[in-house]
């Protein structure tokens, strides 16, 4: 019997510089600077992007990840791919974070949905979503945990 070739997986996480001198989140207001200044200020009130920002457990900032870049009303959230990343990067919560480039605040039931799945499927890993953040083009913010809707 033969042995089959097949592909050898290789995972790494290299952090660039020590959790010590990161930011540590202690409020949304926090996370919502930290998020708006990793914006393209050019292009956030021309599509939708998805972000998230992943924390190791004293809330001290590991990364922002751009997931994805839709169009002028919605973008497309893979949650595998998020997992992937929060795995690799052995974060134990997240913050989630998208922008309306309409400038609209509140989140539509699709928004909500979706960061309802994420939450499920976070906590089968034991990683915390602590907020889901929505930023706009001006610079204001709409946070569910500040609103009760996490």
């Amino acid at each position: 019997m033969t042995k089959d070739k097949v592909n050898e997986i290789k995972i790494s996480y290299k952090e660039k510089r020590t959790l010590s001198k990161s930011p540590a989140i202690k409020s949304s207001a926090d996370a919502a600077q930290l998020l708006f200044e990793h914006w393209d200020k050019d292009t956030i009130g021309l599509h939708e992007t998805f972000k998230v920002l992943l924390l190791n457990n004293s809330n001290k900032v590991k990364g922002v990840y751009e997931l994805s870049k839709g169009g002028i009303t919605g973008t497309l959230v893979d949650i595998r791919i998020l997992f992937a990343v929060v795995l690799k990067s052995v974060s134990v919560a997240m913050i989630l974070s998208h922008c309306h480039p309409s400038g609209k605040l509140m989140p539509s039931e699709a928004d909500k949905k979706l960061t309802e799945k994420i939450k499920k499927a976070a906590a089968f890993f034991d990683v915390n979503v602590l907020d889901h953040i929505i930023v706009v083009p001006c610079g204001g913010y709409y946070s569910f945990a500040d609103e009760g809707i996490l």
